[in-house]
């Protein structure tokens, strides 16, 4: 048996809430899954039809965690045939009694954002002894790996495990219909799909998108994602006058958002630091590039580890608005685009969630 416990988890949508709903589904191909999981909307709907036998917790947040913390101790003594733990975060893990858990082969998700804060300070100090309970702290990229070296974990201690993705599903004709409509006959078609915060750079998107517009007058950018930026993009886009090139979707469901993926020429997420927040790695570059769509990232983080520089798309300093023009600009040269599509669909089978799940077991 495996267990998991998470704060982020399915029906709620989230690139850690897909991180964990898949590695759960994947894991039930080698045995029966227990998760103890937060309560999100929907979540009854889901939890009905779900092969996984999910335990559920509500209420304020610090008392949740000790009554997961307890239920998962309530859990392991009644059960001796325990493979392994996954812990989501360290987070989750903080309140576990680590004589518990000693015995049985753990794992503890990090995530660069989560991990990033200054060396030595409380929370990095919490961050320590919370994984110190664990045998196995698997970084999502290199880039994370070598970030949480940096803050003090054990570098024996971390392996690399990409997240996974699922092989993309026949998107349905009303489906794909609504997308053919958003884009109708516009070149290039170009899409995010993002929050909507400072990290993922989404102003210097649109000031691209202004620029392209002498070159390609049919340009359509269409942005999936809500956020605390919310407003000042609508603001900028007016100000650009780009109302008709741009077009935000700030609530779209998985089957309409693959849809939209599927239907774009670019996926284009150059994120940059911001503060102490660093893409870690970036799982939609993958999603996109199960469509058969290339990329392009920002330098700055793990995106590296999902996109190959030249091959499956393109990275860029995404500060400078004219790295970003420059590569849409080489991206589309010459037809590069179609190339970068074929290689990504390519590169895209290594994170087939069969594959990934693997990876795990073998340290199992």
């Amino acid at each position: 048996m495996f267990v998991i416990s998470t704060r982020s988890f399915p029906p709620e949508v989230g690139g850690m809430q897909n991180l964990m709903g898949g590695l759960a589904n994947a894991l039930t191909d080698h045995g029966p899954v227990k998760v103890f999981a937060d309560k999100s909307e929907k979540f009854e709907n889901y939890d009905k039809i779900s092969k996984l036998d999910i335990e559920r917790f509500g209420g304020i947040k610090l008392f949740r965690k000790y009554r997961k913390a307890n239920r998962i101790l309530e859990f392991i003594k009644d059960n001796k045939n325990i493979r392994s733990i996954f812990f989501d975060h360290w987070k989750s893990l903080e309140k576990v009694n680590s004589e518990i858990i000693e015995n049985i082969q753990s794992f503890c998700l990090i995530h660069s954002k989560e991990i990033n804060h200054v060396k030595g300070s409380s929370i990095n100090k919490r961050i320590l002894s919370s994984v110190s309970k664990i045998k196995y702290v698997i970084a999502n990229s290199n880039f994370t790996k070598n970030l949480g070296i940096e803050m003090g974990i054990p570098k024996e201690k971390i392996y690399v495990i990409h997240p996974g993705c699922d092989i993309p599903l026949e998107i349905e004709t009303p489906f794909q219909n609504r997308a053919d409509n958003i884009f109708k006959d516009s070149f290039p078609k170009i899409v995010t799909v993002a929050r909507l915060d400072r990290r993922k750079n989404h102003q210097n998107i649109l000031m691209c998108i202004r620029n392209l517009k002498e070159k390609f007058p049919n340009i359509k950018y269409i942005s999936i994602g809500d956020g605390e930026e919310k407003n000042n993009l609508i603001k900028l886009v007016k100000e650009l006058k780009i109302e008709n090139e741009v077009t935000f979707l700030f609530e779209a469901d998985q089957k309409f958002k693959n849809a939209i993926i599927k239907s774009s020429n670019l996926f284009l997420m150059p994120s940059i630091a911001y503060k102490r927040s660093v893409e870690g790695f970036g799982i939609s570059f993958i999603e996109a590039a199960s469509y058969g769509v290339g990329s392009i990232g920002g330098e700055h983080g793990g995106a590296s580890d999902a996109i190959i520089n030249q091959k499956t798309g393109l990275l860029c300093d995404g500060k400078e608005i004219n790295s970003i023009y420059k590569s849409i600009l080489k991206f589309f040269e010459n037809d590069n685009y179609k190339k970068f599509g074929l290689n990504a669909l390519e590169f895209s089978k290594n994170f087939n969630w069969k594959t990934i799940v693997k990876k795990y077991l073998s340290l199992i």
